[in-house]
């Protein structure tokens, strides 16, 4: 990272605007961006994103920001310093790798042995010391036989130079520290519950309790998709396990099946249909969309059951959120179809109806090849088992 690049990302944290930071230091915007965006990647850390066409900066930017306060006021130290066409801070070229080099030379007080202790050659350490004093304007050591000594202007330089480094390593060991923490994680996909109830939910909860209690050094991460983007994750390494209801797709992974179940209408309570096609017939329908499993098993089933629906222009089959469909079901009265282990925990608010033919489901979990993801799965296996042999409602009131 060059000192130019982080006033200016400093700038851009400071006014928010990628536009008035361009404005303020005479600089394109292109640039700006640039530098924003190398702090990011330096850094391991989303600190800004795009909102309506405008830079929004996120909440993690602040201690960042802070922690950028010492280097900007040694960039300016330094540019009044300087005090030539060199001296705009947003353009100081100077690479924090070439101020370390320059502080083990003034450390070890000799080029050869702070190239030996820097694996460099001497000769490359001395074009780099040397275009580094061209830039400031001022000879920084004295070569004399013994060694290389400081200069009154290498003393200077000094100071600013090991305030920045000091405040570059403690940004950046945070994010050394963001990153081992990322790569211990252990991220955990699963189909979106239909409500903190279901039997998603309490074993994501039942899970995470557990897995923490165990002291496992990898910390789990949640994320709620679709059972189509929970297919795309695992396979490009976004999540390490995946519940889901199908596993179409993912023959090269180890997968499981978490529990059988047969599927049920749902219906809105005050509905007087009693028969799957009268309520077919007479309601919009939503289900999920056939990338899902659910959604696959339903979508022949709804529309064989009435050729001719009043409500077919109404009809939604990719709403791919549970909470969503049941909503639709009880406030809003749509029907829809789901797994019986899913709707017995919502049978209060909805109308469970039996579809008169048996529709088998099933829901697996699916991982990787980390033991860590084998180790979650097993305990996700034993978790389900148990929260499915315990009641999970009520007598539901079956039409």
């Amino acid at each position: 990272m060059q000192l130019g690049t982080l006033f200016i990302a400093s700038h851009v944290l400071s006014s928010g605007s990628v536009r008035e930071t361009a404005r303020q230091l005479s600089m394109a915007a292109s640039t700006v961006s640039a530098a924003i965006r190398g702090l990011e990647t330096e850094l391991a850390i989303k600190l800004t994103e795009r909102g309506s066409g405008e830079l929004v900066v996120l909440l993690a930017s602040g201690k960042v920001r802070d922690g950028l306060q010492p280097i900007v006021r040694s960039v300016e130290q330094l540019s009044e310093w300087i005090g030539n066409a060199q001296s705009n801070p947003a353009r100081i070229a100077i690479k924090i790798a070439t101020m370390e080099r320059f502080l083990e030379v003034a450390d070890q007080g000799s080029i050869n042995r702070a190239a030996r202790r820097l694996k460099l050659g001497q000769p490359q350490l001395s074009l780099q010391i040397a275009t580094l004093e061209k830039l400031i304007g001022h000879q920084l050591f004295a070569r004399q036989a013994q060694g290389s000594t400081l200069t009154d202007e290498g003393q200077r330089a000094y100071a600013i130079f090991s305030t920045v480094v000091q405040a570059w390593n403690d940004l950046k060991s945070q994010a050394d520290e963001r990153y081992q923490r990322s790569a211990r994680a252990l991220r955990i996909g699963s189909i979106i519950p239909t409500g903190s109830e279901s039997w998603v939910a309490r074993c994501l909860g039942t899970l995470v309790s557990q897995w923490n209690a165990s002291r496992s050094k990898n910390a789990i991460s949640l994320v709620l998709m679709t059972a189509d983007d929970l297919r795309e994750a695992l396979k490009s390494g976004r999540i390490d396990v995946a519940i889901l209801d199908s596993v179409f797709g993912l023959e090269r992974f180890q997968h499981r099946e978490l529990l059988q179940t047969d599927m049920v209408m749902i219906a809105p309570r005050a509905s007087r249909d009693t028969t799957v096609r009268a309520l077919v017939e007479n309601h919009p329908i939503c289900t999920p969309s056939s990338r899902t499993g659910l959604g696959h098993a339903v979508m022949a089933l709804s529309h064989e059951r009435a050729v001719n629906r009043r409500f077919r222009n109404q009809d939604i089959t990719a709403a791919d959120s549970l909470p969503v469909i049941v909503d639709l079901v009880a406030n809003h009265g749509y029907v829809s179809f789901l797994g019986r282990v899913s709707a017995l925990p919502i049978a209060d608010r909805v109308r469970l109806v039996e579809l008169g033919t048996h529709v088998a489901m099933s829901y697996y979990v699916a991982f990787n090849h980390r033991k860590a993801a084998a180790d979650a799965s097993a305990m996700i296996i034993e978790t389900v088992a148990a929260i499915i042999g315990e009641p999970v409602a009520p007598a539901a009131m079956l039409a």
